[in-house]
């Protein structure tokens, strides 16, 4: 157990709260904002317990060393003055006098956001320089960046350092928890659901997962680069072959697919692939048109598989029906075209009802977590994370820098 903001006196003191504002935006407006609100727990505990709240957050990836105003925070700190029925003081450097001065003007209760900690390069780079500036205006720091803790930065690791502390904010305590259970002690049996298009992301995922899991279901495009390692007919589906990583060094993903399936094997667990598609012909995701669709249990020449069919959905829904403990990354199909949204959205609704009958289910961030949104099912699981980075390095069995040097 972690601590967390509730085992802090707060009252009278600077809390510096690192938030994960990465949020999606549009012409300067939020098109998204979960992870704005799924912060408001931990901030109102602060504000009520008479803290001088002061949030802090990246966002987005700005090329320069300075500012640059697509990614300034500014319709954030707008948009979370609504939310809490009271002014965010918005600050326009998140280090330096002028930052300094607005957070020390701060009285017991009120909230000031400063400006995105990625317009230095000091805080990518875990800078201790710049890690010192941040922590001088904070008496006490509470992690609430889930979707950040997988990163050795300078407001996630280095400001901790420098104060000698670092409590858990209530989103991260939730994700560490129930994430930490599934990996544990998880109810079974424990069934696995990925999808999504590449097999290459998740390798270390699906190797560490086989030693925790009973069951894995595989759909979206992944799906197709195992069949193609299988020797079965893809038609035109997408597949990965040979793929060069950051660092320049070639992976044989077919090779690696073929590893995953003995490894399975040699452990006793089942990896269940689609038996039916959604095919189209002439797909233009820009435009999200195609020529020609159609349900099929093989796939030919120019035809591409772009969801499971509805045996596969059945069959899945068999599957997951005894599950008492289920993980879900991935889409089942480009959710994004409602024609090509079903295999998704049933995965949703078969997530929704084991919940309801007791099932512990957590949707792994990424486009899964937006797909369960959009849908409206997110209520209805037991938790939607708000990190796909940071949940999947937790499935590969990696310890989170940030979540590490939290005190116990």
């Amino acid at each position: 157990m972690v601590k967390s903001i509730d085992d802090l006196n707060m009252n009278g003191k600077r809390l510096f709260i690192r938030c994960d504002f990465n949020v999606p935006m549009k012409d300067g407006v939020i098109t998204d904002d979960f992870r704005v609100q799924s912060a408001l727990p931990t901030i109102k505990k602060a504000i009520a317990s008479g803290a001088k709240v002061v949030l802090a957050s990246h966002l987005g990836r700005p090329a320069e060393n300075g500012y640059e105003a697509k990614f300034t925070l500014k319709p954030v700190a707008d948009l979370l003055s609504k939310l809490l029925g009271q002014e965010v003081v918005f600050v326009k450097d998140c280090i330096g006098d002028e930052a300094e001065a607005a957070v020390n003007s701060l009285k017991n209760g009120q909230v000031a956001l400063l400006e995105n900690l990625r317009f230095y390069k000091g805080e990518a780079k875990n800078d201790p320089d710049f890690a010192a500036k941040l922590a001088k205006m904070a008496d006490l720091y509470v992690n609430d960046a889930f979707g950040t803790s997988h990163r050795d930065a300078a407001s996630m690791t280095g400001v901790p350092k420098v104060l000698g502390q670092a409590a858990a904010g209530y989103l991260v305590k939730k994700e560490v928890e129930v994430i930490g259970k599934a990996l544990k002690d998880p109810p079974r049996p424990f069934i696995a659901v990925l999808g999504g298009a590449k097999v290459s992301d998740k390798i270390a995922v699906i190797k560490n997962l086989l030693n925790l899991v009973d069951e894995v279901l595989i759909g979206g495009a992944m799906a197709y680069t195992f069949m193609k390692a299988q020797g079965k007919e893809i038609g035109s589906s997408r597949f990965e072959d040979k793929v060069t990583d950051k660092k320049g060094n070639v992976k044989d993903i077919q090779a690696i697919a073929k590893e995953i399936l003995a490894l399975a094997e040699s452990k006793g667990k089942k990896i269940i692939f689609p038996i039916d598609f959604v095919a189209v012909k002439g797909f233009d995701f820009d435009k999200r048109a195609f020529a020609e669709l159609k349900v099929t249990d093989h796939l030919e020449d120019g035809w591409e598989g772009v969801d499971i069919g509805p045996k596969t959905r059945e069959l899945f829904r068999k599957e997951l029906a005894s599950a008492k403990c289920t993980m879900w990354n991935g889409p089942m199909g480009v959710f994004e075209i409602p024609d090509l949204a079903q295999g998704t959205l049933e995965i949703a609704k078969i997530f929704a009802d084991i919940t309801a009958k007791g099932a512990m289910t957590i949707v792994g961030g990424g486009d899964s977590a937006a797909a369960v949104r959009q849908m409206g099912f997110d209520s209805k699981v037991t938790h939607v994370s708000t990190g796909g980075g940071a949940a999947l390095e937790m499935f590969e069995g990696k310890t989170l820098p940030a979540v590490a040097i939290l005190d116990a």
